[in-house]
């Protein structure tokens, strides 16, 4: 299906104030107004788009599409996930070079995917939302953007995701350094490292892939580590002409393999969720590898962990012991006790003297939203909502906050399959919410409270049996103030699909426009189409 052919202007957000846009400025709200064009939020408008909903638009802060794969472009940057899974089940690439894709291929799949399905006239670009309020009266969202535009529009649904906002650490005297600093995802390719004493604060899933790549540059890199992470062996390899010729001339070929691939991730969930104790023979393998790539024995000792693998996130690689292992790079496990001008000084007293210090400390992901951002009914900041920790019935809407709808909300997040699944589930479960309003003839809808209660209460009791919260160790998926898992999924992402196919009316209530009871639903615009649909 293709989506129709309109002029860039004539859904909105232009100079003149044609289109949706002016809708929401001038009282007429937009349909539905999409935040994001990372995976969520185009996979969300490409379904919009199919269904034939055409009041939409889609915002994003950026001048261009792509998300976490725009965002971040350090060396070495790469998906963790197999190529075949990580793209959506409507829109498989026959185009991938390697089994695990680079963050150029990912970025450039998301634009093909804008061109296949024509979604150019609904995106937004430059358009950092800073603030969006639940209108009470009107039964709408007033938008806010830092351009200065504003409007209005019946439904939200956010594709911003957990791994957008940079987690910096608070280190006494950080700002007092007078060298180069950057966080991982806001690498500085201008700045030339060859040749230079390099810090690098963190050894998550950027760290491992971005220190092999600059190892062989440097005049020294001090890595500081606060808790090894447990890395497996990465099964990657580049993919053959023949597989290439195959998947793309015998479509069913990487169906197959897509297949494949998503039951043999999904098996690993009996070792994280089910029965953690099976984490143990996993266990082995990476000791296995750490001993097969790193021979001295101090450093041996230094990156093995003392935590049952799965507690913190697995992460795979090939390169990151050798580079370890290279007579300029240094491993630094005394705690860091703060930074001055010219270096990082550790607990130990010593002083490292660094020109540059690259942080790989990871993202905010117990608080996507920044206070202010999200204002549900009553003037109820999302961020007091959640002070707690973030929560949400599948993942997906939250008692208070009408006609706001999450893709990669809270407990949707995954330690073992694609996150593409997760996110095609929630926008199907979307589409039934807006299929429901338009058939109920809604103005609006907000998740019951004892129902979000409820399924969040039997997802912790599930969290709190998995390795992640038996494994002895702390991670980013522990909320840090309340201690829960606020992140991950705790089982199946097939389940997931399960509870996220029907979309029931009977856990939401319903909202009608003042004295307007029989009137047709706003949303029944949406679903208009033209002869180009």
């Amino acid at each position: 299906m293709n989506a129709p052919t309109r002029s860039f202007d004539a859904v909105g957000i232009d100079a003149v104030g044609n289109g949706a846009a002016s809708k929401g400025r001038t009282g007429e709200p937009l349909g539905i107004a999409i935040i994001g064009t990372g995976f969520a939020g185009l996979g969300m408008a490409i379904r919009l788009l199919q269904r034939g909903h055409t009041d939409f638009a889609v915002f994003e802060k950026a001048g261009s599409v792509g998300g976490t794969w725009r965002d971040n472009h350090y060396p070495g940057c790469a998906c963790d996930v197999q190529s075949h899974v990580y793209s959506f089940s409507f829109a498989p690439n026959p185009r991938w070079t390697r089994m695990f894709a680079p963050q150029p291929e990912i970025r450039a799949y998301l634009n093909r995917c804008v061109e296949q399905f024509r979604l150019s006239p609904w995106l937004h670009f430059d358009h950092e939302l800073t603030s969006a309020h639940w209108d009470e009266t009107a039964h709408c969202w007033r938008l806010a953007f830092a351009n200065g535009r504003s409007l209005a529009a019946r439904v939200l649904i956010s594709g911003m995701g957990g791994l957008s906002r940079p987690a910096l650490p608070a280190i006494p005297g950080v700002e007092t350094f007078q060298g180069k600093a950057f966080h991982s995802q806001q690498w500085d390719h201008g700045y030339a490292l060859a040749g230079k004493r390099v810090a690098v604060i963190g050894t998550g899933a950027s760290a491992i892939q971005f220190v092999p790549q600059i190892a062989a540059q440097v005049a020294h890199l001090a890595l500081f580590q606060r808790t090894p992470p447990w890395i497996m062996p990465k099964p990657d390899r580049a993919l053959s002409r023949f597989e290439q010729w195959m998947f793309r001339t015998l479509p069913f070929t990487q169906n197959i393999a897509r297949t494949g691939l998503y039951w043999m991730l999904e098996s690993r969930v009996l070792g994280f969720a089910v029965h953690p104790a099976l984490m143990k023979n996993v266990q082995k393998l990476a000791l296995r590898h750490i001993h097969h790539q790193v021979k001295d024995p101090a450093l041996r000792e230094a990156v093995t962990p003392d935590y049952t693998i799965g507690c913190k996130r697995v992460l795979i690689s090939n390169d990151y012991y050798p580079a370890l292992t290279r007579a300029n790079v240094g491993v630094v496990t005394d705690a860091i006790e703060r930074i001055d001008a010219t270096g990082v000084i550790t607990a130990d007293g010593r002083h490292h003297e660094v020109d540059c210090l690259i942080y790989g400390t990871g993202f905010q992901v117990a608080d996507p939203f920044p206070p202010g951002a999200v204002i549900g009914r009553g003037g109820a900041d999302i961020v007091q909502t959640w002070r707690n920790g973030a929560h949400a019935y599948l993942g997906t809407t939250l008692p208070g906050y009408p006609n706001f709808f999450m893709i990669v909300g809270p407990n949707t997040g995954l330690g073992h399959n694609s996150m593409v699944f997760m996110i095609e589930s929630q926008v199907e479960y979307i589409l039934g919410a807006l299929d429901a309003m338009k058939h109920d003839r809604a103005d609006a809808i907000e998740v019951r409270a004892q129902v979000e209660a409820r399924y969040n209460a039997h997802i912790q009791a599930k969290l709190d049996r998995a390795i992640w919260s038996v494994g002895g160790c702390k991670s980013w998926y522990l909320d840090p103030r309340s201690g829960k898992n606020t992140t991950l999924w705790p089982g199946f992402t097939w389940r997931f699909r399960q509870a996220t196919a029907h979309f029931s009316m009977a856990d939401y209530q319903v909202f009608h426009a003042p004295h307007h009871e029989d009137a047709e639903s706003p949303l029944a615009v949406t679903t208009r189409t033209t002869e180009a649909v």
